[in-house]
């Protein structure tokens, strides 16, 4: 699927007659797609004329749950979306659900792990996850003031 076409999956319903900007990708479920993720997000932030403090924050945002996703499921695919309706960035990624099988990821010590939600809730005015619509995986969206 290519980067930013219509053709990502929509993973939040919306309103008829509200003006909404979205843009989507999909990346490979691993770890050396975070800064791909976190530059595709800054990168149609940017374009959109969002504000640097947002843009930082959501690419922040994006970067956490990307890594999640990848820390906690076996996703071969993670699709990430963002939409500015009415003042507020929605931030939300989708992975697959699959539980991770074989050797898990070795993580570094608690200074390092686990904090990623932490920032997400900090960074965020709402945030949240539910199950997918389509299938098995998981969502987990944010919103971000701009």
């Amino acid at each position: 699927m290519a980067h930013g076409t219509a053709l990502v999956p929509p993973l939040m319903d919306h309103c008829r007659g509200t003006a909404i900007r979205r843009y989507g990708f999909e990346l490979p479920g691993r770890a050396e797609f975070v800064a791909a993720a976190r530059r595709l997000t800054r990168q149609q932030l940017t374009q959109w004329g969002i504000g640097e403090d947002t843009c930082d924050a959501a690419a922040l945002i994006v970067s956490e749950l990307f890594t999640n996703a990848v820390l906690h499921t076996a996703s071969e695919r993670v699709v990430c979306e963002l939409r500015d309706s009415d003042g507020r960035l929605r931030v939300a990624v989708k992975d697959q659900g699959r539980r991770p099988t074989g050797p898990r990821l070795r993580h570094a010590g608690d200074d390092e792990h686990g904090r990623g939600l932490q920032l997400v809730d900090t960074l965020s005015s709402f945030w949240g996850t539910r199950d997918a619509a389509d299938g098995p995986g998981r969502i987990v969206w944010a919103e971000v003031p701009c």
